[in-house]
């Protein structure tokens, strides 16, 4: 439990290194005019704040910058969210006076303005990201070398798709995949499915088919194909423009891991809905240990329609983006409740 003292000493380094990027010494908190203590007292704060894992000092100087935990107290227990400025309301408020005939262009043009209006990268799963999910599949044979392919969505969608049949497939091979797929990947969602495929499905296939490799080949294309995870991204290259990431190396593993849909959906998960904090090294994905994830679920009627996230430093500007994204989550959750009466 930390003092009222060490409290506002705490506070006073996130909020100052959030602004500068640079570490932060007594003599620089005892003269902001909220702070009445001597520098003496606040070094002697600050020691003990480094003792509890707070606080780490990145050289040898007197200079102090958070820790994961220290950002970790700071959103739980300091930080106070900003309102939305004159400025950026009229933003918002354009956005949302546009006529948008489909939830595509909202979710575009939500992660556009988010980044514009952060500096950072905005990252927007769509509704069907992690809902939809695959309810029925099944092959009718046309003839020796092809098949119909249907595939049954959970939200009622079918799709008929003509496909190869890999040479030297007989018609039982043809039921028994069948069988194995519903068996497999009925309730998976979408964007679940080519893993599956490829660890259950094909140690399965492996054990009753020779012709295993084109078979998976054949089911990837045919189920996933018009099931590509929806993700729109907006401001990766705010990355660069972020002290912590000049390093070229650092960016470029950034940038390479915003390409990686399967990457980016481990990074949001399941999210159990409001706003959601992870800081550093609590994404579980070395390539962002050095950023933190916002995100906001924007919700109908208690239906998740989708999910709406800021990546940027862990010297976030956490007040901000956290008052942002609850107020354009439930305006969008208004503006996307048009689609789903």
């Amino acid at each position: 439990m930390l003092s009222e003292r060490q409290r506002m000493i705490l506070n006073a380094i996130v909020d100052d290194y959030i602004r500068s990027a640079e570490p932060v010494g007594s003599r620089s908190i005892s003269k902001r005019g909220d702070v009445t203590f001597s520098p003496a007292t606040i070094r002697n704060e600050m020691a003990d704040l480094e003792e509890l894992g707070l606080l780490e000092q990145p050289h040898t100087s007197a200079g102090r910058v958070p820790s994961i935990k220290g950002y970790r107290y700071y959103v739980d227990h300091l930080v106070t969210l900003d309102g939305v400025g004159d400025q950026d309301a009229r933003k918002l408020r354009t956005f949302f006076a546009e006529k948008m005939t489909h939830w595509e262009g909202v979710i575009e043009h939500a992660a556009t303005i988010l980044s514009q209006l952060t500096n950072y990268t905005s990252i927007v799963l769509g509704p069907e990201m992690f809902s939809t999910t695959l309810k029925h599949f099944q092959l009718l044979p046309i003839n020796d070398a092809s098949a119909v392919a249907i595939i049954v969505a959970n939200t009622g969608h079918v799709e008929h798709r003509t496909i190869s049949i890999p040479e030297g497939v007989e018609m039982d091979d043809l039921r028994n995949i069948v069988n194995l797929l519903n068996d497999k990947l009925a309730g998976v969602p979408f964007y679940k499915v080519k893993s599956v495929l490829h660890s259950e499905v094909a140690k399965e296939l492996n054990r009753h088919a020779e012709q295993c490799e084109g078979i998976i080949s054949m089911l990837e294309q045919t189920i996933t194909e018009e099931h590509e995870p929806k993700v729109y991204l907006s401001g990766a290259s705010n990355m660069l423009t972020q002290p912590e990431f000049k390093d070229v190396d650092k960016a470029k593993t950034i940038l390479g891991m915003l390409e990686e849909t399967q990457l980016l959906m481990q990074l949001f998960g399941q999210s159990p809905g409001g706003i959601q904090v992870k800081i550093g090294t609590e994404n579980g994905l070395e390539a962002i240990n050095q950023c933190s994830l916002i995100t906001a679920t924007y919700t109908h009627e208690g239906q998740s329609l989708g999910t709406i996230g800021i990546l940027g430093p862990t010297r976030m500007e956490y007040g901000k983006v956290i008052g942002l994204l609850n107020y354009l989550s439930q305006d969008i959750a208004v503006m996307m409740s048009r689609w789903h009466k």
